[in-house]
């Protein structure tokens, strides 16, 4: 029966459990890791970030592989790590910015997970990036130059996720709702044994 089922997360309409991974895709400044703690929160499930567990096979920081061995290196790497991820019990997972751009990381994705766009303008990215210091491709003075190419480039990939919803200079647990929403939404029309109204 339904009510066997775990995972569930109410709202004060509706009712649903994730039936796969829940994937956040989208560039650094979205608000993939804060944004991902949260609902593995209110969905009662494990959190896992691709980057940290990245650093964790490599036992170097992401900047380091970068220097050290270059991109292509790092995301065959990262292809390996979200692949084993995957084959977790269902989780939220948080992924590095150009994840979803590689091709068989992306049909990874698609076919074992159900994937979240934070799709944020480029004025609340440049306001987040620029706190931090840990970002290999935003290195020197012309951030604000290098997202708007990214945007121009990953956009129309981040665009094929299956679901999408926008982040904004709100409260984090403002933009969680949202997302919840859009997942619920997505799950009545995709997996309707996993969604059924709060009042069954």
């Amino acid at each position: 029966m339904m009510e066997n089922l775990p995972n569930r997360i109410t709202s004060p309409n509706v009712s649903f459990m994730p039936p796969k991974t829940i994937v956040l895709v989208g560039l650094m400044g979205c608000g993939k890791t804060s944004i991902g703690k949260r609902l593995a929160k209110r969905l009662e499930l494990s959190f896992h970030d691709s980057d940290h567990a990245v650093e964790e096979s490599a036992g170097c920081p992401i900047k380091d592989i970068f220097n050290i061995y270059g991109e292509e290196a790092f995301r065959v790497g990262e292809q390996k790590v979200i692949a084993r991820l995957l084959e977790q019990p269902t989780h939220i997972l948080a992924t590095g910015g150009g994840s979803f751009m590689n091709d068989p990381t992306r049909k990874l994705i698609k076919e074992k997970a159900i994937s979240v766009w934070l799709n944020a303008d480029l004025e609340t990215l440049v306001a987040r990036v620029s706190r931090r210091t840990d970002r290999p491709m935003l290195e020197g003075p012309n951030q604000r130059e290098v997202l708007e190419q990214l945007i121009a480039e990953r956009y129309p990939t981040y665009a094929d996720a299956d679901i999408h919803v926008s982040t904004m200079d709100e409260p984090t647990n403002t933009t969680v709702d949202r997302v919840l929403q859009s997942m619920s939404d997505f799950i009545q029309r995709n997996y309707p044994s996993y969604y059924v109204l709060k009042s069954v």
